[in-house]
C-alpha cells in the first residue's frame, strides 16, 4: 500500500489540538494594522477552531494529523 500524500499547502494553515480538534489562524492580520485598534488585532492572532461542515475536507487534505 502506497503512502498518502499531505496537501503541503493546507499543512502550512492548518494543525491538531491535543485533543483532535483543527485550528487555523483568523484571517485580516497580515497588512493594513495601522486603523485597526489594539483589541482587534489581539482578537486576530488568536486561533480559530475550524468549523465542523470544512474538518472533514481538511482532514482528508492532511492524512497524517
Amino acid at each position: 500500500m502506497p503512502k498518502l500524500k499531505t496537501r503541503k499547502a493546507a499543512a502550512k494553515r492548518f494543525r491538531a489540538t491535543g485533543s483532535g480538534k483543527i485550528v487555523r489562524r483568523k484571517p485580516f492580520k497580515s497588512h493594513l494594522l495601522e486603523h485597526k485598534s489594539s483589541a482587534k488585532k489581539r482578537s486576530l492572532s488568536k486561533m480559530a477552531v475550524v468549523h465542523e461542515r470544512d474538518e472533514e475536507n481538511v482532514r482528508l487534505m492532511l492524512p497524517y494529523l
